[in-house]
């Protein structure tokens, strides 16, 4: 089971950011990575920083306990969660790959405030606004289950929290800035990371139209 997660954490950096990253560079002429953004210690820094850390302490959670560094903790060391676990990171990878393609040429890696993108509202952004961060969660969950070690569980945990970073703090506000009034009404129909969950209040949005304009 610790050669298949390792397999499948390979298979899901290979498609969501080679794969993807090529075929944005022969649509676009850009890979899409825009890089860690922010000052050092900023909570975009921050965001950035333990995105990719959590990344690669993902893919060492089953290379470490392939190779008897580290061990898994017993107690989650049974088959149906490493079954259930194995379901949700090929259902995750699929997932990635589908909201990525949904995305079209919007779709990058790090915000460059400079840049205006279009706003996709479509296909599955419209049931849910982060499709894609929604899926690596459901891919890393199901990774730490194949191989329930200490630092898969960190791992994912600082993914989750590397993502609500990204979203709140730096995706947010730039779409919020870029987009205006049709990012809002985006916002109040459709859900953060789960559909009808995180939707914006009105008053919510008019802090945020208040705050722009000054």
């Amino acid at each position: 089971m610790t050669m298949a997660a390792l397999v499948l954490y390979v298979t899901f950096a290979v498609l969501g950011f080679g794969w993807r990253s090529w075929v944005q560079y022969r649509s676009t002429g850009s890979t899409g990575f825009r890089g860690i953004g922010g000052r050092a210690g900023s909570l975009e820094w921050l965001a950035g920083v333990g995105f990719a850390g959590a990344v690669v302490g993902g893919l060492a959670a089953p290379a470490l306990q392939l190779a008897g560094v580290i061990t898994p903790i017993q107690v989650l060391q049974t088959p149906w969660l490493q079954a259930a676990g194995t379901v949700l990171a090929v259902a995750g990878i699929a997932a990635t790959v589908y909201s990525q393609r949904d995305m079209g040429e919007s779709w990058r890696i790090g915000v460059d405030s400079e840049e205006a993108t279009a706003l996709v509202s479509d296909g599955v952004f419209a049931w849910v606004r982060n499709p894609i961060f929604t899926a690596m969660l459901i891919f890393a969950a199901g990774i730490a289950l194949m191989t329930p070690n200490p630092l898969a569980l960190v791992a994912f945990g600082a993914l989750w929290g590397a993502i609500e970073l990204q979203v709140r703090v730096v995706e947010e506000p730039y779409l919020a800035r870029v987009h205006g009034d049709a990012y809002r009404r985006y916002c109040a129909d459709v859900g953060r990371f789960l559909p009808g969950i995180g939707i914006e209040s009105a008053s919510k949005r008019a802090a945020d139209r208040s705050r722009e304009q000054m």
